[in-house]
């Protein structure tokens, strides 16, 4: 008896740590990229916001901890189950986020910081469907635009009713966002989505003429003047921030002088002038990237932005050692979404990317972009995990 709950003991060990199991087989570079980045966003997050009130200068951190520690458990539950499910229930997932979309631009939605994009939930907690729109849709586009007959073949071109659907669901997207209105998120919407469709293998003369669609469709919405008036002043500062420095050339002027200020290694943490005087608006989400410009300088910049790199790396390298379509496509889009939103977002504080208000993925402050960023890597473990390669 004894003997029999020792090798109980043993072989439930071995599943766990064991070679083979869960905990050998994790990529834990990518694990640990994504703490490292949690671990210094909450420490820019806090130098950002402790000056906003003398009761509770840890509050806004305290509060980003309890949003991570949330993250890290859907993170868990997600890497640990078969992806394949993801297949199965991409429909319901979307269906939840256009549900959510919709309720956004209803008499239930709410504006936060001039932003028309939550639905309170109360106790001092907001939900924004837009940041749980980009899993579901990257989820959805893989299952139209992978073959159902594929036996595991990575080189089937999708079908006509696929594509055509994917565009739809993407479009969809788009425009309930666009009717926040939220520039930022339906260009990463659409830039995943472009993405995704290239993975899936379509003719090239197909992308030809997608970019060539994409961008008459810009130049209608600029001529139509679709945009509102301050999303065109955005683009225009971006030419010549200096034009209206005290206007909508403010963000990207404070921004610059931030960033420059901290020279190589930076003034220190928490010895940042800009950040502490809070000259840069939204500093703790949009704009953290500026933080760690002027209080960690040039060093920590670059190392923020390469410990990103290697969430993108692991990422790619999931993503060819994938063994069927699906996940492919999955891991590809999440990359994707992550690369550009990146892009945008460090772009922006340094002047070559137009404000559009987009928070750096597992560095700024937020609840539900939290939730989904950290669903998305935990997405990629559950593929690595499982996936064989053929």
């Amino acid at each position: 008896m004894t003997e029999a709950i020792g090798v109980r003991r043993r072989s439930f060990a071995s599943r766990v740590v064991g070679r083979g199991s869960v905990v050998w087989r994790m990529d834990w570079l990518l694990f640990g990229a994504v703490v490292a980045l949690s671990a210094v966003g909450t420490l820019l997050v806090w130098s950002a916001t402790r000056t906003w009130s003398s009761i509770e200068p840890t509050g806004m951190a305290k509060k980003h901890v309890l949003n991570l520690l949330i993250g890290l458990a859907l993170y868990s539950a997600v890497a640990v189950t078969d992806y394949r499910w993801l297949r199965t229930y991409a429909p319901v997932l979307y269906g939840i986020a256009v549900i959510g979309l919709i309720l956004v631009i209803s008499p239930m939605g709410s504006t936060i910081n001039g932003h028309h994009s939550w639905i309170l939930l109360g106790g001092g907690f907001a939900l924004q469907p837009a940041e749980l729109m980009k899993p579901a849709l990257v989820v959805m586009l893989a299952r139209l635009l992978a073959p159902t007959s594929e036996k595991g073949k990575k080189k089937d071109r999708p079908r006509a009713s696929g594509l055509a659907l994917s565009v739809a669901a993407a479009g969809a997207a788009a425009a309930l966002v666009m009717l926040q209105p939220d520039l930022g998120t339906t260009m990463v919407l659409m830039a995943t989505t472009g993405a995704m469709i290239v993975f899936a293998g379509i003719r090239k003369r197909w992308v030809g003429a997608g970019v060539l669609l994409a961008a008459l469709a810009a130049m209608a919405v600029w001529s139509l003047g679709l945009l509102k008036p301050y999303q065109v002043a955005r683009f225009t500062a971006l030419i010549d921030p200096s034009s209206d420095p005290r206007g909508v050339g403010y963000n990207s002027t404070q921004a610059l002088v931030a960033i420059g200020s901290g020279e190589v290694f930076g003034k220190g943490l928490f010895h940042g002038g800009q950040t502490t005087g809070r000259f840069v608006p939204e500093q703790h989400t949009d704009f953290i990237f500026t933080v760690a410009g002027e209080e960690l300088g040039f060093v920590g910049s670059v190392t923020v932005v390469a410990l990103l790199g290697v969430v993108l790396l692991r990422g790619v390298r999931i993503a060819r050692m994938c063994g069927d379509r699906f996940s492919a496509l999955v891991s590809g889009g999440i990359i994707a979404w992550l690369a550009f939103q990146t892009l945008v977002n460090v772009g922006m504080t340094i002047g070559i990317m137009p404000i559009t208000g987009v928070p750096l993925p597992f560095v700024s402050y937020g609840g539900t972009a939290t939730f989904a960023n950290m669903t998305a890597v935990a997405i990629l473990q559950a593929i690595h995990l499982r996936s064989r390669p053929v």
